[in-house]
Order: C-alpha cells, then sequence, then structure tokens
C-alpha cells in the first residue's frame, strides 16, 4: 500500500508531476483541490467567498483525512494544506510526503502566465507577484521543509521535464533514499 502527498508552493508542477508519477507507478491521482470541488459542487474560489480562508481550511482538513484513507494513490495538495492545523503531522503519519521545490523567479514565471485563473494572483503585477511568492514562501518553508522528500523541481517547461522529475521521484521513492 503506497499513499504519496505532493506538496509545494501553487505552480510547483504538483498536479503535472502528479499525473506522471502515478501513471509510472500504476497508483490512482487525486488533486485535493479538484476533489474538494467535485465533493462540494463549488470551485475552491467559491468556498474561499462564502466560507472565508478558514472555512475552506476546515472543509481542506476534513477533505485531506478522507483522501488519506485511499490505498495506491498519489495526493497532490494545496499549496497552504501542510501550513494548517496538523495537515503536515496528518500526511506525514499517513504516507510519503514529497515537497517539489522550487526557487521563486521560477514561481513568478510559471504563475505569471496563468495568473487570470488564480484569483489571489489576477491583479498582481511582475514585482508584486514575486514579493507575494517571496513572502509566502517564507511563512511556509518550515512547513514544507518537513517533507520526507525535498525534491528540486526548477527545471520544468516540457513534457519531457516533467517526466524526468517523475522518473526520479520514482527511483527515489522505490528506493527510499532522501533528495534534499
Amino acid at each position: 500500500m503506497k499513499r504519496i502527498f505532493l506538496i509545494g508552493f501553487m505552480g510547483a508542477g504538483k498536479t503535472s508531476v502528479g499525473v506522471c508519477l502515478s501513471k509510472n507507478m500504476g497508483l490512482t491521482f487525486v488533486d485535493l483541490d479538484h476533489y474538494i470541488e467535485s465533493r462540494y459542487l463549488k470551485s475552491v474560489q467559491q468556498l474561499f467567498t462564502e466560507k472565508g480562508e478558514a472555512g475552506f481550511r476546515e472543509i481542506e482538513q476534513k477533505m485531506l483525512r478522507e483522501v488519506a484513507t485511499f490505498e495506491d494513490v498519489i495526493i497532490s495538495t494545496g499549496g497552504g494544506t501542510p501550513c494548517f492545523f496538523d495537515n503536515m503531522e496528518y500526511m506525514k503519519a499517513h504516507g510519503t510526503t514529497v515537497y517539489l521545490k522550487v526557487s521563486v523567479p521560477e514561481l513568478t514565471n510559471r504563475l505569471e502566465l496563468c495568473k487570470g485563473t488564480r484569483p489571489l494572483l489576477k491583479d498582481k503585477n511582475k514585482e508584486e507577484l514575486m514579493d507575494y511568492i517571496r513572502e509566502t514562501l517564507l511563512k511556509r518553508k518550515n512547513n514544507y521543509e518537513q517533507a520526507d522528500v525535498v525534491f528540486e523541481a526548477e527545471a520544468m517547461e516540457t513534457d519531457t521535464d516533467v517526466l524526468s522529475i517523475a522518473n526520479a521521484l520514482e527511483k527515489i521513492l522505490h528506493y527510499g533514499s532522501d533528495r534534499r
């Protein structure tokens, strides 16, 4: 039985790598945000708006505990998931946690391309976006770096890059070595 939790900042590649890794390893893939949306029949943004961040984080915690009962699964979490309640400790107790670590400049480049689809980012210029990422990443760093595996996921421009990362992670997860 395998249960792998992918954590990291938005834009780190948790979903892209997770889908590829799940195919490589023959595991089911679950995106926690999509799971929440399917259970509540509302978008994450709608839930944030209706319930506020505190209300959303309670839903997220409840759904995390639900998906953490699944077996042979790779779970892509939301960027903030490990930073609230005891979520990080819970994930570590119920599976292997993998932090996809990406630099502030690279996250800025990735998120600049899709900020229109991310309500927290849509009105920020590039400098404001970089400041937001830097500040938020600093706040989350201690949570993220508790992961069982910290993996540098900087180069992710093509499908080949995603496959290379997934292949490298598969080896680390299979052989149990920690790459920090």
